[in-house]
Formats: structure tokens, C-alpha cells, sequence
């Protein structure tokens, strides 16, 4: 089999035939994809729009402008971390495992990073902050919004979320609107057309450089560095923007249903072809389908680590989902998270529900379908304080993996300016 093996062998005259597409000046899909960039300018320019926009006092400018109530909790939440109010990493993992964990070698290398999802509105920061302190526990790492962007740039809560998590030191994830919910598909409707979204609500047609444009232009006014991606042409399109030396980043949604080690290899392959010389790729996280197994993050870490891409890619892997409209309930993966985590580097542990024995207990159970609502419409049905309980109910089922993790001398990465 060693020498059929050889027979994959990639030559370079196939290199060259991709590198003829990719220069031609005749082709009009480059074209299309440069007179996009274009409108923003020099990928130079457009970096430096970007480290304009993600400046702290330019943030404030835009919230006082949109939502100035939101300034004094920006204030606080400052005021907070710098007096250090948060638990720190040395006492939480006292506080789980007693003397004992002063004796405790931690496996550092393989930290996994508290994610959660969705943060859609910026008044939950600061309830979710009041809970931290009060309780010592932990604010994530990582957060994902699923809200409707021009919405949150219109009530100032995408500027001030920017720059609250740019003070507690953690990551952040936008979903742009341009994201198969916007009409894109003008055949399909509700569950009559089900079928038709299989592999078809994305960015068809004109929808894939929208989603560009839109990316851009949420990258050169608010800062926003990192989006969800969930479609093969706009996969490409991330790669060849960044190639080009514009510093976004992205990560495979769930929504694209990445489940087995020959997709992500697909995908990664890419992302390396497409790398720049320093090695770098836009692609920072893979978000796996809910059907994964640790056996398939096992096997892509391997050829993760070959594509030199272990430090770069994070896996992230969905332990919590909500409890309507998206899984088979209950669902929990956290005892997989916790054998998985003494030995694949990078992981990112998702949790886009409560724990499924509490959120079945609440009034109003997490629901997927709940991140497409209207505030207005969220208001107007009395389900705001619902959703926000929904909400910390999903940081609870975290700090229960950070738990769960430290109990087997396991690390997490929290909100790294709060939790030293």
C-alpha cells in the first residue's frame, strides 16, 4: 500500500494551474473579489482602519454616540478588573480541590478554552460579571454572537461588547447578517422547504462577495476581527483575503457540518496552500458538528499538527446545545471533554446551552430559534428576563466543565485579564 500511497503526490504543474487562476487579470471572479476589497482600500489601509476602530477610546466614542447608559458599566467592569475583584486561577483551583491543589501538576499544554454562546445583548455582561464576583466563579474565554448585526450596531451593544471583552481579555466571535437567514435563497420558506436547505441556505450566487463586503465593513468601523463562517465560498474567501495581508480571522460555524477527520483535512489542506509565508491562516477555529466523536478530534489532530496549524486551529466542540429546535435532548459531552482533554492541545469547550437537568426546569427552555428574534419582539413577549436566564444558565454549565476539568488536573482558559 506504501507505494499506491505515492500515487497522491500532488506535482507542481497542478500548483500552477491553481496560481493561473488565482493571477489572471481576466478572471472575473478575482475581479469580483477584488473590487470588493478595493472599496476599502490597500489590505494596508484596511489594517489600519481596523487598529483604528478596535482603539478603547474610539469603542467609547461609538457607544456614548449610540447608547451612552452602557459607558458607566464599561466603567465599572474597568474599575473591577483592576481592583481584582475576580477569582483568581490559583484560588478557583483551590476552592475545587482543597490543599491538594497546591501539589497539582496542571496540564497547562492542553488548556482548554470556556466558550460560550450566544452573548447577544451587552446588559448581560455586567449581570454576568455581578455573578462572577459574587459567587467566585469564572467569566469565559471566548464568546459568540448570533444577533442581528445591524440591529446591535444600531443600539450600541456591538461596540460596547467589543470593548468589554477587549477589557476582560477574552475572545470574540460576530455572525454576520449575510448568513442564509437574510432571504438569500428566494425558493426556500419555513418547514415546507426543510429539504432545501440541506446544503443550500448559505451565500448562493452574489450572497458569498455580500458577505465580504460586510465582513469589511464591520472590520474597518467597529474592529470586529473574528466572524463565524459556515459556506465553502466564503471559506475560500477568507483565505484569499487574508492572503492577500488583510489580518481577519474566522472559524468554521457548526452550521457547516464539519463530522469527520476528511473534512477538516479538506479544509485545513486549504488553509495551508493558502497560508501566508509566516505560516499564519486566517482559520482559528473549527467548530465541529454536534455528531462528532473524540476518536475524529483525535485522528485531525494528528494531521493538525503536521500542517504545523495545532498552535493556530482551535477545535471547538459543542458540550452544551439548547434544549429546543437543534439536538436530540439530553445533551451533554462533558465526560468525553474531560478524557479528550489530557491529550488534544486547543480545544475550545462550547457551551450553547444550561445543563439539560436545569434548563428543563425553566420557564422558558433555551431555544436555537431564540437568536433570530427581534428585540423589540424579545420585549414586547415579556421573554427578555427569560432569555437572559437562559443565558447565565449556559455560563453556569460552564464553570461546571472549568469544575470538572480542574478535578482531573486539567486547565481552562477564562477571561485572562479577570482570572490570573
Amino acid at each position: 500500500m506504501a507505494n499506491i500511497q505515492k500515487l497522491l503526490k500532488i506535482l507542481p504543474d497542478k500548483l500552477k494551474a491553481f496560481n493561473s487562476v488565482l493571477l489572471d487579470p481576466n478572471s472575473q471572479v478575482m475581479k469580483d473579489f477584488l473590487a470588493v476589497v478595493a472599496k476599502y482600500g490597500t489590505p494596508q489601509e484596511i489594517n489600519k482602519k481596523h487598529r483604528a476602530a478596535r482603539k478603547m477610546d474610539n469603542l467609547f466614542k461609538l457607544v456614548e454616540a449610540k447608547n451612552p447608559d452602557y459607558i458607566k458599566d464599561l466603567n465599572w467592569l474597568i474599575e473591577q478588573r483592576n481592583k481584582s475583584a475576580f477569582i483568581s486561577v490559583a484560588d478557583y483551583r483551590k476552592k475545587v480541590l482543597g490543599d491538594a491543589a497546591r501539589k497539582m501538576k496542571f496540564k497547562d499544554k492542553y488548556a482548554v478554552t470556556l466558550e460560550v454562546s450566544a452573548l447577544q445583548y451587552f446588559p448581560w455582561v455586567r449581570v454576568m460579571a455581578e455573578q462572577a464576583i459574587a459567587n467566585q466563579t469564572l467569566m469565559p474565554g471566548r464568546y459568540i454572537a448570533v444577533r442581528r448585526m445591524k440591529e446591535s450596531e444600531a443600539d450600541g451593544d456591538l461596540p460596547a461588547i467589543v470593548a468589554a471583552l477587549d477589557i476582560i481579555g477574552a475572545s470574540f466571535v460576530e455572525t454576520l447578517d449575510t448568513k442564509g437567514t437574510d432571504g438569500s435563497n428566494p425558493h426556500l420558506g419555513g418547514p415546507a422547504t426543510i429539504t432545501g436547505y440541506f446544503g443550500g441556505i448559505g451565500q448562493p450566487n452574489e450572497h458569498a462577495l455580500q458577505w465580504l463586503d460586510e465582513f469589511l465593513y464591520y472590520y474597518t468601523n467597529y474592529g470586529v476581527q473574528h466572524v463565524l463562517n459556515f459556506n465553502a465560498g466564503t471559506i475560500l474567501l477568507g483565505f484569499l483575503l487574508h492572503r492577500l495581508g488583510v489580518d481577519i480571522q474566522f472559524k468554521i460555524s457548526v452550521f457547516f457540518g464539519a463530522d469527520n477527520p476528511y473534512n477538516a483535512l479538506w479544509i485545513m489542506t486549504m488553509a495551508k496552500l493558502l497560508s501566508r509565508d509566516d505560516g499564519t491562516s486566517p482559520l482559528i477555529g473549527f467548530n465541529w458538528s454536534n455528531s462528532v466523536n473524540n476518536q475524529t478530534m483525535e485522528l485531525t489532530a494528528e494531521f493538525r499538527k503536521s500542517l504545523g496549524f495545532e498552535k493556530i486551529v482551535r477545535f471547538e466542540h459543542h458540550i452544551t446545545e439548547p434544549q429546543k429546535s437543534i439536538v436530540i435532548q439530553p445533551y451533554n459531552r462533558r465526560a468525553e471533554l474531560v478524557e479528550l482533554a489530557d491529550h488534544v492541545a486547543n480545544i475550545a469547550a462550547k457551551h450553547e446551552g444550561g445543563d439539560p437537568e436545569v434548563d428543563v426546569t425553566r420557564a422558558h427552555q433555551s431555544d436555537i430559534l431564540d437568536y433570530f428574534r427581534e428585540k423589540k419582539e424579545v420585549i414586547e413577549s415579556g421573554d427578555w428576563d427569560n432569555l437572559q436566564q437562559n443565558y447565565l444558565d449556559k455560563v453556569a454549565a460552564c464553570n461546571h466543565s472549568a469544575w470538572d476539568l480542574t478535578k482531573a488536573g486539567l486547565s481552562f482558559i477564562a477571561a485572562r485579564n479577570l482570572h490570573k
